[in-house]
């Protein structure tokens, strides 16, 4: 039997558990270790594997191959790239970076990084389409006020972006301030304000606990995360995806940036003209107060 190369990680321990009936008790043993233990196949060796399982190397190859694969390498890839794809656990692709550094594979990971960081960036803008980036810049020019929503990893997204308004808008801020709470910041948010949220799995519950009051009360929302389910993109009047994989354990956040970084570019192109002025006098006033350096004339 040739094993599809489609399988996944999760397919692939359905079919070890339907295989254990026909094994002998040295493969079983083997098997039934792996079934209770999966997160350990992606970042141990298979010497460490078969210590574990208290068998020998060569019964998991001959385990690897009584499932059909070539060999325990071929067994083990789709776990790998669970992780590099991110999604296991940070606990398991933490593990898994350590494991790399120790049987120097750090050029591999160097590829991977850059190749997956590309691809996201690539994907998440192919995916993304003019209309609905202008839609939501409309949204974001004729509010009120923009509350720009992230915590943690997503915080300094959320205060880039608003950063970068601020040069031309009077109307976007980032949220939460030191020493505040979000929930708090949008009590007097209604219609006529937008709420911009980002967060991604495991999403963040005070970024979806503001999100649900601020739609109570009538804000209009522009989410931001890695699933069009996400809760704060389901139900929402602006949303978009974004690709996040990485074979790291932190969740890649260089889409994300790119995205909002087009979002902005498409804000400024719909705003009144008057915004270019006031992007021109904020930079010559940096200049005029000696906030940039001054170049010496060559």
């Amino acid at each position: 039997m040739t094993v599809p190369t489609s399988l996944d990680a999760p397919q692939i321990l359905n079919l070890l558990s339907n295989k254990l009936g026909d094994m002998t008790p040295q493969l079983h043993k083997a098997a039934s270790w792996l079934l209770e233990h999966p997160s350990d196949i992606s970042i141990s060796s298979i010497n460490e594997l078969a210590k574990a399982a208290q068998v020998k190397p060569n019964t998991l190859v001959r385990m690897a191959r009584s499932c059909g694969f070539d060999g325990y390498d071929d067994f083990r890839e789709p776990f790998r790239e669970q992780i590099r794809r991110g999604t296991s656990n940070f606990q398991d692709r933490a593990a898994w970076l350590q494991s790399l550094s120790r049987t120097g594979n750090l050029g591999a990971l160097y590829a991977d990084m850059a190749s997956t960081t590309l691809a996201n960036v690539e994907t998440t803008l192919s995916d993304t389409d003019a209309q609905t980036l202008k839609a939501a810049a409309d949204a974001i020019v004729g509010a009120r006020r923009v509350f720009v929503l992230g915590v943690g990893l997503n915080h300094a997204l959320a205060r880039n972006f608003s950063y970068l308004a601020e040069m031309a808008l009077d109307n976007v801020c980032s949220i939460p301030r030191d020493g505040t709470l979000a929930i708090d910041e949008l009590a007097r948010a209604d219609e006529r304000d937008v709420l911009l949220a980002i967060t991604f799995k495991p999403y963040r519950s005070e970024v979806v606990e503001a999100v649900n009051v601020a739609r109570e009360q009538g804000v209009k929302i522009i989410g931001l995360s890695d699933s069009a389910a996400a809760p704060v993109i389901a139900g929402s009047e602006h949303g978009f995806v974004v690709c996040t994989e990485t074979p790291q354990f932190f969740t890649s956040i260089v889409a994300a940036a790119a995205l909002l970084e087009t979002l902005m570019a498409f804000v400024i192109a719909d705003a009144p003209a008057e915004v270019i002025a006031n992007i021109k006098h904020f930079h010559e006033r940096r200049h005029a107060l000696g906030i940039y350096h001054a170049e010496a004339d060559s």
